[in-house]
């Protein structure tokens, strides 16, 4: 387990469902980010590639930076069950705040 502080926030998506994410900060960037939650997402695997693309963000990024961030890895195959990448963002805000 890391030594590192983990940084744990919480958000429910109007109308969808929960999302939580944990990180810890190394160097003040994202370091083994893990989003998860009582949502469903297609495909599985889209969910670590959203955990990748959101490892290494520094820790000042704004929202506009983290969506960017999380919709370079989403593509029209991608299906998210009650979850928005605003309700990613506004987890990660409530971890860091």
């Amino acid at each position: 387990m890391s030594d590192l502080p983990r940084y744990h926030g919480e958000y429910k998506v109007p109308g969808g469902k929960l999302v939580v994410v944990d990180l810890h900060l190394k160097d003040d960037c994202f370091h083994q980010v893990h989003v998860s939650g009582d949502f469903f997402m297609e495909p599985p695997e889209t969910l670590e590639a959203i955990n990748q693309a959101l490892e290494g963000q520094p820790r000042h990024a704004s929202a506009e930076e983290l969506t960017a961030a999380i919709q370079k890895v989403l593509d029209d195959e991608v299906m998210m069950y009650g979850i928005t990448v605003a309700g990613v963002v506004t987890a990660i805000e409530r971890a860091l705040a």
